[in-house]
């Protein structure tokens, strides 16, 4: 057997295998509807705002008017903004009539060990905590993010129906421009692929996930893992909470959401190449064995199909199979994101793009710039942060 044969045989099995026994991880589920509760825990959003007074009002608006039956408030970090984001917050409040449900506070300096969105919402949650000493739940997101009406309704029931300790909505970004059409859906896919949502729920096993942008949790949960500052260091804070948060004995559910969504807009390839390159090293965890293994397995599960498919040879009908594998793994997602199935099979373009943009995240890694974001350096060479 030639080696093109023997690499597409590989292909077309490590596809099937993660078709059947990878937590039917390409499925895209409708979150189910829970009862509502006799009682309705106290809420407070925790958000922590850096230079976002592009997005922060209409964040502050979307969870304003939410409609929740139970008391809902909202504290906003101001991370030492320069663009006014405190006060559209304020005035986004003030328009609504809500002024007595929202709360600003300046960020202190950033400590030493500290990422500064760990550093900004633990200081949201502490003000919170002292000014809704009631408040059992705490709503963690972001300053982009557009809350649907009534989401918050359905995920407290839902928390509470199933007995979790924190639930997690992975937000709807956003596929207006070519760019984002064409890296946004396969971005999602590749994070289901590593997190299968049903491993995640799922109490007998390790698998531990959440999605940053929208995380639900009650708040003795947050107390018991040590708070915040328990993962103060993270980069990728939400996934570390998860673990967190499991390995405490807590229960966990991630689902993607339907009508919430990101607010914020990536302009073209670029951004979109930071977005994965800020943090892709973290996750294979600082180690060049690692990023070697997910190269050959890039290159050998996502580019040898095509190529081999459209080079015809003996290796043609295992890549052929492994292309159709992956392209009909990747359709529930085209059809979640609303865009054309038959863009299914260009995934492997996209592939190496994702490909490059974690080679390119290991560089910046090895030259001190890892997890560059907003003029902060998170995660330079050594994988501590000293943002």
């Amino acid at each position: 057997m030639s080696l093109s044969v023997s690499l597409a045989t590989v292909a077309a099995a490590a596809w099937g295998w993660l078709l059947l026994m990878r937590g039917q991880f390409w499925r895209v589920d409708p979150i189910g509807e829970a009862p509502a509760p006799d009682l309705w825990p106290e809420v407070v959003a925790a958000i922590p705002a850096r230079d976002e007074a592009e997005v922060i009002g209409r964040t502050v608006q979307s969870l304003l008017s939410q409609g929740y039956p139970g008391k809902l408030s909202v504290v906003v970090t101001d991370d030492h903004s320069t663009d006014g984001t405190a006060e559209v917050a304020r005035t986004a409040a003030r328009t609504l009539g809500a002024e007595e449900r929202l709360k600003v506070v300046a960020a202190a300096p950033l400590p030493a060990g500290w990422s500064g969105k760990m550093w900004a919402q633990s200081q949201a949650v502490a003000s919170a905590a002292e000014w809704r000493p009631e408040a059992e739940l705490w709503l963690l997101t972001d300053a982009d993010i557009g809350h649907a009406p009534g989401e918050l309704e359905r995920m407290v029931a839902r928390l509470l129906a199933e007995r979790l300790d924190m639930a997690s909505l992975m937000v709807r970004l956003s596929t207006r421009s070519f760019a984002e059409k064409a890296v946004v859906p396969a971005f999602v896919f590749f994070f289901r692929l590593l997190y299968p949502f049903r491993w995640v729920t799922d109490a007998s096993r390790e698998t531990a996930a959440a999605a940053g942008g929208y995380v639900l949790i009650r708040r003795a949960m947050l107390d018991r893992i040590g708070g915040l500052g328990s993962i103060k260091d993270a980069l990728i804070d939400d996934c570390t909470l998860a673990s967190r948060v499991k390995g405490h004995g807590g229960r966990l559910a991630l689902d993607l959401a339907e009508e919430t969504v990101s607010l914020r807009d990536y302009s073209g390839p670029g951004e979109l190449w930071m977005m994965i390159a800020r943090s892709a090293y973290t996750q294979l965890r600082y180690s060049p064995l690692l990023l070697a293994g997910t190269v050959a397995a890039m290159v050998v599960g996502f580019l040898l199909p095509p190529l081999f498919s459209l080079a015809g040879g003996g290796a043609r009908l295992p890549a052929l199979l492994a292309w159709v594998e992956m392209s009909l793994a990747f359709a529930p997602m085209l059809r979640f994101y609303r865009l054309p199935l038959v863009t299914a099979p260009l995934l492997p373009l996209v592939a190496m793009f994702y490909l490059g943009a974690t080679v390119d995240s290991a560089r910046r890694h090895w030259v001190g710039r890892g997890g560059e974001w907003k003029g902060r350096v998170q995660a330079p060479a050594g994988g501590r942060s000293d943002e």
